[in-house]
């Protein structure tokens, strides 16, 4: 099997801050995350050349002989045949850019993305598709969800589902073992809905796809889905959704819009949350960027919530368009907070003061151990490393 190591540059700051928490190859776009599109697509055993303080929880695995690819890159046949053909020291190279390199242990070690000259460079010209901004989540979904969709039914069969539910163009309906619906519309029309295993969707609730439900996910009674969206393992889901992609554990289990929008993983928004994803001029959305330390263009018209992992916020909130919310933040109160909240935030818009660390961990684990699940080691070590590098933020 190929030993393949994925590697994170200048994309992995432009991410900030879902990436905070995650090596950019475990960001999801469709279906599946960028590592397991590559699981699916080849023979690799994989693992990360991250930040070092996620190394703990994302380890590299070096042997002998090793692929380095850039986590940003999504799978294509004429880019897997052009990387595994790759000799020791040759780079696989775009515009100067490192894609990928094979090289030996020793090599692995001393290896920076930035010096793409120290490596035979052979210039990649076929198709490619490489994440380097949060907004291209949302904004490449819908061909996402359509790519994903055919590589994991392919010469497989749907599971049956309830006669009681509305379907349009059923066979671009997928349903995995133990998923649960009545009494509800599924239009497949504009693209295809794939619904993960023991995943639910509850009465009376109107769905368009593109539209992905992941494992144990569920959609809360009379939700609105417009694709292409993307609701993955574990998460409640109600109200309206439209263009957005919530990752795992999140919770948006009530009334109100969220559109075209990004959630990190143990999100919660509180009830009749709403976030503005058009400006009322109709202008260009900027966006927080965190390397250049200001809001920078995106190129879109609409673009709206951004939030890092394990950020909260207190019913009735108001998010404006473009708005970033950093990792951990707890946010209340009437009016729109700023457009960038800091990590670790606590308040809204009347003022911001920090989130304590020992209160942040207090949450997580009382979240966390809803599900069963621990809040590691390895998780507080993140988190600590994360609240100390942003901490001039919060001044």
């Amino acid at each position: 099997m190929t030993n393949v190591l994925f590697f994170d540059d200048h994309s992995w700051e432009n991410l900030l801050p879902l990436s905070f928490t995650r090596p950019v190859c475990e960001m999801r776009c469709g279906i599946l995350t960028i590592k397991e599109k590559w699981q699916k697509a080849g023979e690799f055993s994989i693992s990360w050349l991250s930040r070092d303080y996620l190394s703990q929880k994302f380890p590299p695995v070096i042997e002998a002989d090793n692929y380095l690819i850039n986590g940003a890159l999504f799978p294509n046949r004429t880019l897997i045949e052009a990387i595994l053909g790759l000799k020791h020291g040759e780079a696989l190279t775009s515009a100067e850019r490192i894609l990928a390199l094979r090289v030996p242990a020793k090599a692995v070690r001393e290896f920076n993305p930035m010096e793409p000259a120290k490596y035979i460079p052979g210039e990649y010209s076929g198709p490619m598709r490489i994440l380097d901004y949060p907004w291209q989540i949302f904004q490449w979904n819908g061909e996402e969800i359509n790519s994903d969709f055919d590589l994991l039914t392919k010469d497989r069969v749907s599971f049956p589902i309830s006669n009681s539910n509305h379907l349009i163009h059923p066979e671009r309906i997928f349903v995995e073992e133990g998923f649960k619906a009545e009494y509800s519309s599924l239009n497949a029309t504009n693209g295809p809905i794939y619904l993960g295993k023991s995943s639910e969707i509850m009465e009376g609730c109107l769905i368009r796809g593109p539209f992905a439900l992941g494992e144990h996910a569920a959609l809360k009674m009379g939700a609105k889905i417009y694709g292409p969206t993307t609701v993955v393992p574990h998460c409640k889901v109600g109200g309206e959704v439209n263009n957005s992609v919530i990752f795992g554990y999140s919770n948006k289990g009530h009334d109100g819009f969220l559109g075209n929008s990004v959630l990190g993983e143990w999100c919660n928004l509180g009830a009749d949350t709403n976030n503005s994803n058009l400006k009322n001029n109709y202008a260009e959305v900027k966006l927080w960027n965190y390397p250049a330390e200001k809001f920078i263009p995106t190129g879109l018209q609409f673009c709206g919530l951004i939030m890092g992992d394990h950020s909260k916020c207190g019913i009735n909130t108001m998010f404006n368009t473009g708005t970033v919310v950093g990792v951990g933040a707890n946010i209340f109160g009437a009016g729109y907070p700023r457009n960038f909240v800091p990590c670790f935030s606590w308040g809204g818009a009347h003022g911001l003061s920090t989130f304590a660390l020992p209160k942040v961990f207090e949450v997580a684990e009382e979240v966390m151990s809803r599900r069963n699940l621990q809040l590691t080691e390895a998780d507080r070590k993140i988190l600590s490393a994360i609240f100390q590098m942003t901490a001039k933020y919060r001044r």
